[in-house]
C-alpha cells in the first residue's frame, strides 16, 4: 500500500518531499495568485503613502516584506527592476528592504523604488503554472505616479504556501520591457 501511495504522489505531483520535510495538503489557486498580486500592488502604494504622511514607512515596508515574501524560510530569489552589478540579486530581507526604501550603505545605488510617488498599481498576469503548494506567474505590473505617468514592468513571481497555508513569494524577477 505504501508503494502505491508513493507512486501516486510522484505521478500526480501531489508532493515532493525530502526526508524531514513536512507535507502540505494546500493547493494554490488562480484566485490566490490574483489576491496576492493585488495585495503586493497595494503594499507598494501603501509604503509610499506612509512616507508622504511622515509615518514609519520603513516599518510598513518591513511588515509587507515579512507578510509577502518567504525570507523566514531561507533565501528568496529576488531580482529587482533597477539593479545592476554585484547588487542585482537580493537573496535576503536586508537587500529587499534596501531596494524598496533605500537608506542602506551596503546598497548605495538604492533610493527606494517604493518611494517614487506611486499612486496606483495593477498586476496583469499573462500566464500561470499551478502545481500544488507552488506556483509561477508571469505578466506585467502597471504603476502610475501622481502625474498619471505609467511605468510598465515585466514580472515573474514564484510562490509557495507556508505550513499555515499562507502564500509567500519565493521568486521575484522584475525588469523593464525591452525596447529595440
Amino acid at each position: 500500500m505504501k508503494k502505491i501511495i508513493l507512486v501516486l504522489t510522484i505521478v500526480l505531483g501531489l508532493s515532493t518531499l525530502s526526508f524531514g520535510q513536512k507535507a502540505s495538503s494546500f493547493n494554490i489557486t488562480e484566485q490566490m495568485i490574483a489576491d496576492a498580486q493585488k495585495a503586493w500592488c497595494g503594499a507598494l502604494v501603501q509604503i509610499n503613502e506612509a512616507k508622504e504622511r511622515g509615518e514609519d514607512y520603513k516599518k510598513v515596508a518591513s511588515d509587507v516584506i515579512d507578510a509577502a515574501y518567504y525570507y523566514q524560510a531561507g533565501p528568496v530569489l529576488f531580482k529587482p527592476t533597477l539593479t545592476s552589478g554585484d547588487q542585482t540579486f537580493r537573496m535576503d530581507k536586508e537587500g529587499a528592504m534596501a531596494y524598496f526604501v533605500g537608506g542602506n550603505d551596503k546598497y548605495k545605488n538604492d533610493n527606494g523604488f517604493a518611494l517614487r510617488g506611486w499612486k496606483k498599481c495593477e498586476s496583469k498576469p499573462r500566464g500561470l503554472i499551478l502545481n500544488g503548494d507552488m506556483a509561477i506567474s508571469m505578466g506585467n505590473v502597471y504603476i502610475w505616479n501622481a502625474r498619471g505617468e505609467e511605468t510598465v514592468v515585466d514580472k515573474t513571481w514564484g510562490y509557495k504556501l507556508d505550513e499555515k497555508g499562507s502564500l509567500r513569494i519565493i521568486l521575484h524577477h522584475s525588469s523593464l520591457p525591452f525596447k529595440p
